[in-house]
């Protein structure tokens, strides 16, 4: 019998994937701006989840997470571009599953799996067309639609834009520029077009006789696409349209009554790959990290939903966001870190560019200003009455409890899935090779990676407490680089107050640990040492090379933020 049968009684499963845009250009979900007439439509044949969120805001985190059934920073493999390995022997990606149950894989478009040790497109049968198998054969296929990416929003010649840029609604932290609506108009045609692919595919699927036999999943593969959105945890950036369509024949696997019907659970991406298990009746790995939320064996619904931010590109950074169904709570690793770091692709938006040039220009209000300017330790939203994350709660009393609570959540999520971003990249990856292994098996070794200590120490090192200095000072003699970069982060955030500890911070200059040297500079160059600190990253940028994002980050705003004074 081959091996094909064992799915005879599953359904096909469809899965098409939009580039980088959130509910907010989806018009189903209250786009303002963008007409989706094709993916409305599937959403009255199907169901429209109205929680849907991405773990990473950008596309190859996302996609190592896609690809395993594990969040990207369980893996190791969430800076972007990085192909960092995994142990793939422990690992096993879903299609391989699917395949083993007798589905035919097939992948029209985008695999960017950001993992290292395995070929990204020898994991499918790539084809752009429902692919050809044996009769009767079950397929599993992903449409990916670029239309709607970032590229999509660069300027375009005059008379390209169909979109009345006057018409266009923008975001609150967007000032009202020119260039900023040329942008969104710009953004709003690449959306349409996307969206009639959508309706090209599902036209496609009915001519070729399987409408009825086949389950669609639509959905982004994050938010974005304008500045502030793809890359960061703002909802505009993870909170994503999720349709999925189930024909009469498979009714059993409704998520709600009757097609046209929302459905509010919680659904993370990490969820998809065991959902789509399930759905097709194959082994579902015991180590796989999300929920099932279609299928045989759906499980409970989560309370939280857990993202991610770090390196994108040249731009270091490490975030991490938990929300529930209504409230986002935000801890930023590297506050001082502006979210407007300068992003060579980003800034290809002429409306990135004019957004700049307003702010240099001191034009720019409190909140349209706030993205090119450090960020605080935490901040806290509620989404439903502001969308746009632009009024930090995190010092309101009557959210404490609330706040109290997604952080214990976020704590106990990042100790549940060893957590590989507490120590700087280029540290952990060094750590790892040291010891002859993978991130992924260094961070649950709690001798090479003691992850709880870090948790503790960055909240000391973060509150900007100057209660906490001799402890700082103390620890900046730890054997540990971890905790001495903790330290030294926890000194530079003190600012003045850290002044007793300029003899600490001026030994650290030769410490072995180049991120804490780097941070120790930094401190340093504000206190007026703008010699020493130059001297020091000068001798960095040499031994350094694969600590370049980070170290052209810090270098860029230091001199930025703290313009030389002719010091000592």
């Amino acid at each position: 019998m081959p091996l094909f049968c064992l799915a005879i009684d599953r359904p096909n499963i469809l899965w098409i994937t939009s580039e980088d845009n959130s509910i907010s250009w989806v018009s189903c979900y209250g786009s303002k701006n963008a007409k989706t007439p094709n993916i409305d439509r599937l959403a009255k044949e199907g169901f429209r989840y109205t929680h849907c969120f991405d773990n990473a805001a950008v596309c190859a985190p996302t996609r190592a997470t896609w690809i395993t059934g594990h969040y990207a920073i369980s893996l190791g493999t969430q800076p972007m571009r990085s192909r960092y390995l995994i142990p793939h022997d422990k690992i096993p990606y879903y299609p391989d599953l699917l395949r083993t149950a007798g589905y035919h894989v097939a992948n029209g478009g985008k695999t960017d799996y950001n993992i290292g040790g395995r070929d990204d497109r020898g994991v499918w049968k790539i084809n752009g067309k429902l692919p050809r198998r044996q009769p009767g054969q079950k397929f599993f296929q992903i449409r990916n639609i670029g239309d709607s990416h970032e590229s999509r929003a660069f300027p375009k010649k005059k008379g390209q834009v169909k979109t009345d840029p006057a018409t266009m609604i923008l975001h609150s932290y967007h000032p009202d520029l020119p260039e900023m609506r040329m942008t969104y108009a710009t953004y709003t045609d690449a959306v349409q077009r996307m969206d009639a692919k959508v309706g090209e595919i599902l036209a496609q699927l009915k001519e070729d006789g399987h409408e009825e036999d086949t389950i669609v999943v639509y959905c982004s593969d994050h938010g974005g696409v304008l500045p502030r959105s793809k890359r960061f945890l703002y909802s505009s950036g993870i909170h994503c349209p999720l349709i999925v369509r189930i024909p009469e024949k498979w009714k059993h696997f409704w998520p709600a009554q009757k097609p046209g019907m929302t459905v509010d659970r919680i659904v993370s991406f990490v969820d998809m790959p065991k959902t789509f298990l399930s759905l097709a009746g194959a082994k579902v790995p015991r180590s796989y990290q999300g929920r099932i939320f279609l299928g045989d064996g759906i499980e409970e619904a989560p309370r939280y939903h857990l993202s991610f931010r770090e390196r994108a590109d040249n731009c270091a950074d490490m975030v991490r966001g938990m929300r529930d169904h209504r409230y986002a709570y935000i801890r930023n690793y590297m506050p001082w870190a502006p979210n407007g770091q300068h992003l060579d692709y980003m800034w290809k938006m002429a409306g990135t560019r004019a957004w700049e040039k307003h702010y240099q220009e001191g034009k720019c209000d409190e909140v349209t200003g706030r993205f090119f300017k450090p960020r605080p330790s935490e901040e806290f939203y509620d989404t439903v009455t502001d969308f746009d994350n632009v009024n930090n709660l995190i010092g309101d009393p009557g959210h404490k409890a609330r706040i109290a609570e997604l952080k214990q959540a976020m704590r106990k999520k990042q100790l549940e899935l060893f957590d590989s971003g507490l120590l700087p990249e280029n540290m952990r990856l060094r750590r790892a090779q040291d010891n002859g292994m993978t991130i992924y098996e260094m961070v649950r070794d709690p001798k090479l990676y003691p992850l709880e200590k870090y948790l503790d120490f960055s909240d000391v090192a973060l509150s900007r407490n100057p209660a906490n200095l001799d402890r700082l000072v103390k620890a900046m003699k730890d054997p540990d680089e971890g905790i001495r970069y903790w330290a030294t982060c926890g000194l530079f955030l003190l600012e003045d107050k850290a002044r007793p500890a300029v003899k600490t911070l001026e030994n650290a200059l030769a410490d072995e640990c180049t991120e804490v040297q780097m941070m120790a500079a930094w401190a340093m160059h504000r206190f007026g040492f703008e010699s020493k600190a130059e001297a020091t990253l000068a001798t960095v940028k040499k031994v350094a090379r694969k600590d370049k994002p980070l170290f052209e980050s810090v270098h860029r705003w230091m001199n930025a933020m703290h313009p030389p004074r002719g010091g000592k």
